[in-house]
This record gives structure tokens, sequence and C-alpha cells, in this order.
């Protein structure tokens, strides 16, 4: 049974950094496209970056262009997310994904591994 399992969530002041892991068991991230969404409460969850199978595309919004950066290592089979200078609208709960690269990488149904969620919270 693939587990996704995130964590590195937190609090932090506005301006500052995080990282967060998922760690994934019965996967091979090489052969998967990966993904991080979040969900800001009362809104629907939309995905912020992402990663291709092999690792040669990757993608983001663009409210996070610039300040996250998605990356994995094949060999503690995690992707993690980088976020840098983080803002209060950053303030959700964030998860990662697994899915079959058959979508576009904003696309919910396109992952059908997900993780529990990890909170993010950005503090003015």
């Amino acid at each position: 049974q693939v587990q996704l399992q995130e964590s590195g969530g937190g609090s932090v002041q506005a301006g500052g950094s995080l990282r967060l892991s998922c760690a994934a068991s019965e996967i091979t991230l090489r052969t998967y496209c990966m993904a991080w969404f979040r969900q800001i409460s009362g809104k629907e969850r939309e995905g912020i970056a992402g990663i291709w199978r092999g690792g040669g595309s990757k993608y983001y919004v663009d409210a996070v262009k610039g300040r996250f950066t998605i990356s994995q290592d094949y060999a503690k089979n995690t992707v993690y997310l980088q976020m840098s200078s983080l803002k209060p609208e950053d303030t959700a709960i964030y998860y990662c994904a697994a899915g079959r690269c058959d979508m576009g990488w904003t696309a919910v149904p396109g992952y059908n591994n997900w993780g529990q969620g990890t909170q993010v919270t950005v503090s003015s």
C-alpha cells in the first residue's frame, strides 16, 4: 500500500522559510509524477508545485514562483518543498501527491495517492 508521509509544517513569521518533506513508501519516485497541493480553509485544493517523472520538468503556480522549490531525493525516496519568503496568504494545509502523469499537473483527479497533510501557518 502506497504511503506518503508529510512533515516539516509549522508556524513561521512572514518572510521566513520552511522545508516540507514527503517520504514515500511502496512506490519509486522516479516512475511517478509528484506534486504539492495546498488547501486554504474554505477553498478548493490547488496544485502549487509539481515534478514530473524522472525529475526533468518542474512546474509552479504563479503565486509561488521564485519563492518555492520542489525537489526529490531518489536515495531517500523523498520529495521536498523548500518555501522561502513566506506570506500570510501561504497559510494552508499542504499535501503531497503521487500520480501516473496522465493528466495536467494541477489536476487533483490525476493523483491517486495522497498524504495526510501538514499545516503551515504564516503570521504577519
